[in-house]
């Protein structure tokens, strides 16, 4: 039985086939092809929770190459980054702000009762739980390292 989320865009690329959206279409084959790895790769059936690890790596790597097109003049590849970045993330949750990633963080050391870098792993472990797929977790440590520190 696939995920709810891998039906979401198994629907969607019959729909971008169905209008003849050329562009979409490739980027939807693309998500699928990652899917499809990935579930090679496991032994289980893929979850949401899977799936969504490989749209936030897809978006993850795309953002990095986005990046390098733009140092390199080359805006043409990095606005197809761009595009693709877009298409990717119709499939993932609304990423939080800071000011609510800060108070999942206010949150989470109140209920560990954590007050320095040494329990920082506690509290990240905590929450990769609550905030998977919803922020980019290197951001997440950012700020629980300025809370920390500061």
């Amino acid at each position: 039985m696939a995920s709810s989320l891998q039906d979401r865009i198994s629907e969607s690329t019959r729909m971008a086939v169905r209008s003849r959206e050329r562009k979409q279409l490739a980027v939807l084959r693309l998500i699928n092809a990652e899917i499809k790895q990935a579930q090679i790769a496991s032994t289980d059936e893929l979850t949401d929770s899977d799936v969504l690890a490989v749209l936030n790596r897809m978006i993850k790597q795309r953002k990095s190459s986005a990046e390098q097109y733009e140092q390199a003049n080359r805006n043409d590849l990095a606005q197809q980054e761009e595009y693709e970045i877009e298409v990717i993330e119709t499939f993932t949750p609304q990423q939080l702000d800071d000011a609510e990633i800060r108070e999942q963080i206010d949150k989470a050391c109140g209920e560990l009762g954590a007050s320095d870098m040494k329990q920082m792993g506690q509290i990240m472990r905590k929450l990769t739980e609550t905030l998977a797929g919803r922020a980019d977790m290197s951001r997440v440590s950012a700020l629980v390292r300025e809370k920390l520190t500061g």
